[in-house]
């Protein structure tokens, strides 16, 4: 069983390039926190963000994502207290006024009211969640100071490292004993507390990550995480995260885009496990891929190149399926079909591109396994491990923005400047439609690399920004390690 780290070093947690900064941010931290409440904390908890290396939409159909812990976190320093059980919330950005809450018993834990954009509601998603299991009658008091500076609204799940690191607070200052694995599946569910269906990703990655390692997430036939070696090169990995600061409103969108994309697979799926005469319907691709090789000796890799092939052979229309053609080939009614499909979440279109998307699916999850196997087996010419990882990065944006038609004309503009400006692999990351690009860029070139898309990019469509907004747009990050306590003051 694996707990969550005690250090008293930050080199154990952040690449070495970075300990400079974080200790400068610590000791701000720790300064701030005897200003606020004339005490001394007992201790720090953090989690990190996250960034998705490769696997673009392919969580909800099944198939296992890449993604690495970056070094922007959640740093929470805290004081417990025996006298009470009320937790006093303080942010080191004044822009979030302090707040304060008490244990209101074994049965509500606390009041979270979802209706209204409050800052303090994450802290108390994690402290519900845990609190929730741990059952306990009295838990301690709590004075706490927080400084985040993953940006909020960047796809770095900001909100994810938010609730981890609240309930990291928990365990920590009740002295409870807890698994990273307790601790991850406990966030997922806190999260929903705020209206965030998760589906596990941005916490795993947050809680499991190691330095030094991605974390190839499965979700199939229950959550699992393995650590995922980046390999040694001269010069050394390193990932930029530029965000187009283009948004897309889920809610306005999302019958043409996110939940479009879900009936697509789902009802893909239906079509293929008809197709291939399979014992009983299924509505995910990684189940057809299950179902069909289910006893045979056949490799992962080898099955999703067979599945790219079936999928060419069974949706021969490539210009999109109308309902009742999908019907047809699912062999489903079609009031029954939109009645389970296309109901709940409300889709708007005229086709359904079967095809491009079960492509994308299939492509997609054969590249988290072909980038896992060059990390594993790497090349011992570091300018073929850049040319493979990067060159299945930028086959993932082609797919991306062709296939699933999740790109958008912002996102496919700051991939193409950023392999003009040196990178090896530039994609887009977390679900499209605006939002951020992450690529692979020599260590030694990222000042350069950086300096040039804040010339190209950000001065031609964003000239108001100050530099401390460009340096929150635009950072590099290797990866580092998950969730911790950090004793070392």
């Amino acid at each position: 069983m694996s707990y969550i780290p005690t250090y008293d070093s930050l080199d154990a947690i952040y690449d070495k390039s970075f300990v400079a900064k974080q200790g400068a941010r610590y000791q701000a931290l720790l300064d701030k926190f005897e200003q606020t409440y004339h005490r001394k904390p007992d201790f720090i908890a953090r989690s990190p963000g996250r960034v998705n290396l490769i696997g673009e939409h392919i969580d909800y159909c099944g198939f296992g994502v890449l993604p690495m812990a970056v070094d922007r976190d959640v740093v929470m320093a805290v004081a417990t207290t025996n006298d009470d059980t009320k937790v006093r919330v303080a942010n080191v950005n004044s822009k979030y006024p302090a707040r304060e809450f008490d244990y209101e018993g074994v049965e509500k834990i606390v009041t979270i009211d979802d209706s209204s954009l409050e800052w303090s509601n994450y802290f108390k998603c994690g402290y519900k969640g845990m609190l929730e299991r741990a059952q306990l009658q009295k838990p301690k008091g709590m004075f706490v100071l927080v400084d985040g500076n993953v940006p909020a609204g960047s796809g770095l799940s900001s909100s994810a490292a938010f609730c981890c690191t609240s309930a990291l607070t928990v365990i920590t200052a009740n002295e409870l004993k807890m698994t990273k694995q307790e601790l991850t599946e406990i966030a997922i569910v806190a999260e929903r507390n705020v209206g965030v269906n998760s589906g596990g990703m941005d916490q795993s990655a947050s809680v499991l990550s190691e330095q030094g390692f991605a974390l190839h997430v499965e979700f199939v036939p229950k959550l699992k995480a393995v650590p995922v070696k980046l390999p040694e090169t001269q010069p050394k990995l390193a990932f930029v995260i530029a965000n187009t600061l283009v948004t897309a409103d889920k809610f306005v969108t999302g019958p043409r885009n996110y939940n479009l994309r879900v009936v697509e697979t789902k009802v893909g799926a239906l079509c293929l496990s008809r197709a291939l005469k399979l014992a009983k319907p299924v509505d995910t691709y990684k189940e057809v891929c299950d179902a069909y090789f289910a006893g045979q000796n056949i490799s992962q890799d080898e099955q999703l190149k067979k599945m790219l092939s079936v999928a060419d052979q069974v949706f021969t229309n490539t210009t999109g399926y109308t309902r009742s053609e999908m019907a047809e080939l699912s062999g489903v009614v079609e009031d029954e079909l939109v009645k389970e499909y296309m109901t709940r979440f409300p889709v708007e279109t005229d086709v359904f591109r079967l095809h491009q998307r079960a492509i994308h699916v299939f492509g997609e999850a054969l590249r988290v396994i072909q980038f896992g196997n060059v990390c594993a087996n790497p090349p011992s010419d570091s300018d073929q491990v850049y040319k493979q990882l990067g060159g299945l990065m930028n086959q993932s944006q082609e797919s991306c923005s062709k296939l699933f038609n999740c790109s958008c004309p912002e996102l496919d503009e700051l991939t193409a400047l950023a392999r003009e400006a040196g990178a090896e692999g530039s994609r887009l990351t977390g679900a499209g439609w605006g939002g951020c690009t992450v690529s692979l860029v020599r260590e030694d070139q990222v000042p350069e690399f950086i300096a040039t898309i804040k010339e190209k990019y950000y001065k031609k469509h964003f000239p108001e920004l100050t530099g401390d907004e460009l340096d929150d747009a635009i950072l590099a990050t290797k990866p580092c390690s998950g969730s911790a306590v950090f004793s070392g003051f």
